[in-house]
């Protein structure tokens, strides 16, 4: 299954949710777990599955509708954009608001922000710990001021570069930070909990 679903459970004892690439599995939050399983009806009908923006049909000179994934690294391809672990450059991070990105951990994946604050580039969980199910980045960017973050749902504010919260219903509590670095232009997921890494 080539998009991902996003999964969301809420119990008593908290919320979680992930981003699943399969058609099967589980999500677990304290005691209770949600089982699912998806028929994709569009690939057994030999249609293309819908995707999200990483591949576009093109058509060659012949009118045959050809696929422009990358087929591979090419001799050409610097070894950075074949690192699954890249998620993009840093000349790509706004100084003022968010990019999001996606950490995966085998079929499992997280929504993330980068944010740009000073020399430094900062991943966050793109939820906010008031309600985990709100991103703070809904798309298009997260709503930011020279020094926060902002939840568009509460207004709860968090320190850019720090995460902590100094405003609003979850005051004290701090943006569950993903571990990221700088490396020759490119910010690179380096958070062991997670395998690779993509833009979303």
């Amino acid at each position: 299954m080539d998009d991902a679903i996003r999964v969301t459970v809420e119990t008593d004892d908290g919320d979680e949710t992930v981003r699943i690439h399969d058609t099967e599995g589980a999500v677990e939050v304290g005691d209770a777990m949600f089982r699912f399983s998806v028929d994709d009806e569009r690939a057994d009908d030999g249609e293309r599955p819908y995707t999200d923006g990483n591949v576009s049909a093109d058509r060659d000179n012949s009118g045959t509708e050809t696929d422009s994934r990358e087929q591979g690294p090419s001799a050409a391809t610097p070894e950075s954009a074949t690192d699954p672990r890249r998620l993009v450059a840093v000349d790509d991070v706004p100084t003022r608001g968010t990019i999001r990105f996606e950490a995966i951990d085998g079929q499992r994946g997280t929504e993330g922000i980068l944010e740009r604050s000073g020399d430094g580039v900062y991943a966050w969980r793109n939820s906010c710990p008031h309600k985990p199910h709100v991103r703070l980045d809904p798309g298009f960017g997260a709503r930011t001021t020279d020094d926060h973050i902002v939840c568009h749902e509460h207004g709860a504010r968090f320190v850019r570069g720090d995460g902590f919260c100094t405003r609003g219903p979850c005051r004290g509590q701090s943006l569950d930070l993903i571990e990221v670095e700088c490396r020759d232009g490119d910010v690179y997921l380096t958070d062991e909990r997670f395998d690779s890494g993509r833009r979303l």
